[in-house]
C-alpha cells in the first residue's frame, strides 16, 4: 500500500483499509482536488470529505456505501464544484462551517462548530476550526482503535499540506492565525504517526512536517 496515498488526475480512486476504516481518495477537477471517502468498514456508512468536482466519479467511489453527508473543509469553488449535483437525486446533505457561508453554492443543511462529534457506524469524527485559509476552514480528526494499536488520520483541507500551512494571501493576520491553530491544535495534540490527508496532493506526517514549523511562521506565508 502507497502510504501517500497517491491518485492520479481523474484517474481511479485508492483504498486504504485501517482496521475498522475503509479510507478511499480520489483526484478531480482541474486543482487536482483529492475528494475522500470515509466508512465504517461493518455497516458501510460513510462520510464524504469535500464534493470538489466531477460528480459521476465521486458517486461512483462511494458505491456499496451508505453516506450520510458531504463534509466541506473550507468553502473555495474548488472544494465545492460537485456540491450542485451531489445534492440532488438522491441528494446528499451538505455540512459546512458558517464562516464560510458565503462562498458556499446554498446554505448548508448543518453548520458545523468546533468540537462537534460525527458519528458514521462505529467511526467518530472530530471537527476542528482552524481559521487562516478561510474563515470557516476545518480539519476532521480520525482516531481509529485497532486490536494491534491505534492510528489518528486528520482530514486537512487547504489548511496543512506536505511542505506548510495553505495559502493565507500574505496576509500576517491570517497567516498568524493558521499557524497559532496549526501549532496549538493540531501539532501540540497530536503524535508525528498521525496521517495528514490534504485537500490537494499526497497523505504526509506530522512528524515529517513538525521540523518546519518555525521556517513556515517566519516566512509569512
Amino acid at each position: 500500500m502507497d502510504e501517500r496515498l497517491h491518485v492520479e488526475a481523474s484517474g481511479p480512486w485508492v483504498e486504504h483499509i485501517d482496521g475498522p476504516v475503509t479510507l478511499r481518495k480520489r483526484s478531480v477537477g482541474p486543482l487536482d482536488n483529492a475528494t475522500y471517502l470515509v466508512a465504517c468498514s461493518r455497516t458501510r456508512r460513510g462520510l464524504l470529505v469535500d464534493p470538489a468536482d466531477e460528480a459521476p466519479a465521486i458517486r461512483a467511489m462511494l458505491e456499496g456505501f451508505t453516506v450520510d453527508a458531504a463534509v466541506v473543509t473550507h468553502g473555495h469553488a474548488d472544494h465545492v464544484a460537485a456540491w450542485p449535483a451531489l445534492a440532488h437525486d438522491p441528494g446528499l446533505a451538505m455540512w459546512a462551517h458558517r464562516g464560510d457561508a458565503a462562498r458556499l453554492p446554498a446554505p448548508a443543511d448543518r453548520w458545523l462548530q468546533d468540537g462537534d462529534r460525527l458519528a458514521v457506524g462505529d467511526l467518530e469524527l472530530e471537527v476542528l476550526h482552524v481559521p487562516g485559509h478561510t474563515e470557516g476552514s476545518i480539519l476532521l480528526v480520525l482516531e481509529v482503535v485497532r486490536a494491534d494499536g491505534r492510528s489518528t488520520h486528520l482530514f486537512t483541507g487547504d489548511t496543512l499540506f506536505p511542505g506548510g500551512p495553505g495559502d493565507t494571501g500574505r496576509d500576517p493576520v491570517r497567516h498568524t492565525a493558521i499557524m497559532d491553530g496549526l501549532e496549538a491544535r493540531v501539532f501540540a495534540r497530536f503524535a508525528d504517526a498521525t496521517r495528514v490527508h490534504p485537500g490537494h496532493g499526497d497523505a504526509t506526517t506530522l512528524g515529517a512536517e513538525r521540523p518546519h514549523l518555525r521556517d513556515w511562521r517566519a516566512r509569512g506565508w
